[in-house]
């Protein structure tokens, strides 16, 4: 089978005829339609992301979407011809999407929502799971809530929205000038954070009180000013980037609390995969429902051209998510 394969990091990957991996027992041979393209997959090629702990020569790709073509033993969730899609690798160990077939385990797999193109279903799997993990899981989102989104024109932000306001919160979301109308057609209260302060938009939001949940996709000093802006005593911040070092004061003094969020965690360690899988299923059904849909950029690339998907993503010049067209 054709696939990208990184064999260096920090070089252009290279389309290469590997061999057709075989379903183990507790997989599924996909054939893969269609991959999406996150900021992580370039932070990997160029060696910047030693928290993934790829395994080099590597096929990358996190997102996928595709069909069953086989199913290894112990697998009875799927049978072949069935459309599916998942976070299926690209980390560790995992083969990842940028291939025309990928061994998945079974547990990191759902069934495509009927109303989405192959295309629009590789474009959510790593920004609705880190959104449910943070907004359902850690926060425990609810109706009347109000949820503050950093980053609201954003993968994760973009879908995080949604979730909030499928869950019954009223949804607020920060971005630059530009992004204000793609937030407002959302629904949700566009702050332009570049004009506005932390104090003025908590005060005109919230009365002062802050924020009941806050979802922080940017990380750095947006995560600092989150702990200024959460609600007092009930309040609660969560962060997929709070990887640098932040003073925990204004949290404190505010009685609210903190949880971080790595979605690679159950494709590293093999643990909790099912709830990958029972994340994707609930995903689907909002999809279905009307309430979620990801927003695409119009280009199209293929394996042959997924450097340029890369180099795009990279320059944060995307109008939505990549994706790789693999096979038709």
């Amino acid at each position: 089978m054709r696939a990208a394969v990184l064999r260096e990091f920090d070089v252009p990957l290279t389309v290469e005829e590997i061999a057709q991996p075989t379903p183990e027992r507790g997989q599924v041979l996909v054939r893969i339609v269609a991959s999406g393209v996150n900021p992580l997959d370039t932070k990997i090629q160029a060696g910047k992301a030693a928290h993934a702990r790829i395994q080099l020569p590597a096929v990358l790709g996190l997102d996928v979407a595709g069909v069953v073509a086989a199913v290894g033993a112990e697998v009875t969730d799927f049978a072949p011809g069935d459309e599916v899609y998942g976070l299926c690798g690209g980390v560790g160990d995992l083969q990842g999407s940028l291939a025309e077939y990928a061994a998945v385990d079974a547990r990191l797999l759902a069934r495509k929502p009927n109303t989405l193109s192959m295309r629009e279903a590789a474009a959510l799997p790593l920004a609705a799971i880190t959104a449910w993990e943070g907004l359902v899981d850690r926060a425990g989102v609810r109706a009347g809530q109000k949820v503050l989104v950093h980053g609201g024109a954003g993968g994760v932000g973009y879908v995080s929205v949604q979730l909030a306001q499928a869950c019954g919160a009223e949804a607020y979301a920060t971005g630059g000038p530009a992004s204000m109308p793609l937030i407002e057609s959302l629904g949700a209260v566009p702050i332009d954070y570049t004009s506005t302060s932390v104090e003025e938009y908590v005060q005109t939001y919230t009365g002062g009180e802050g924020f009941d949940i806050i979802a922080d996709n940017v990380g750095g000093s947006t995560l600092d000013a989150s702990f200024a802006a959460v609600r007092t005593y009930y309040g609660h911040v969560v962060s997929a980037l709070g990887w640098g070092t932040h003073s925990l004061a204004p949290l404190s003094f505010r009685g609210a609390t903190y949880s971080g969020v790595f979605t690679l965690l159950p494709m590293l360690t093999g643990r909790g995969r099912e709830h990958h899988c029972e994340i994707l299923r609930e995903v689907a059904a909002l999809a279905e429902a009307g309430a979620m849909r990801p927003r695409l950029d119009p280009r199209t690339f293929t394996l042959d051209t997924v450097m340029d998907a890369h180099r795009l993503v990279a320059s944060g010049s995307a109008n939505g998510k990549v994706v790789v067209d693999i096979v038709g």
